[in-house]
């Protein structure tokens, strides 16, 4: 693997990261906001699957829809396919 695609692999999955650590910290405290933590977890789910497809060199569109991305994924690894009802839920 060439040191660039590593570098776009390593910054989505940071970004992931980042995401989710800010859906912890959303969720902390007496008075947490629930509505931008979901936010965040799709934003973290959507990276870490936008890491695994440049890993394995397959394009995709600039989309947030983690049910399209998903199906991009099922056919390198059928696994995925576990994960459909989360898309749908986390999606919108």
């Amino acid at each position: 693997m060439d040191e660039a695609k590593r570098t776009e692999i390593r910054q989505w999955l940071l970004r992931s990261q980042r995401d989710l650590r800010a859906a912890h910290r959303l969720m902390e405290g007496e008075e947490p906001y629930r509505d931008v933590a979901v936010y965040h977890c799709q934003q973290a789910a959507e990276k870490a699957i936008k890491a695994y497809l440049t890993y394995q060199d397959t394009a995709f569109e600039k989309t947030h829809n983690l049910v399209a991305l998903l199906a991009l994924c099922t056919p390198l690894e059928p696994a995925f396919a576990q994960w459909k009802e989360v898309a749908k839920t986390l999606t919108p």
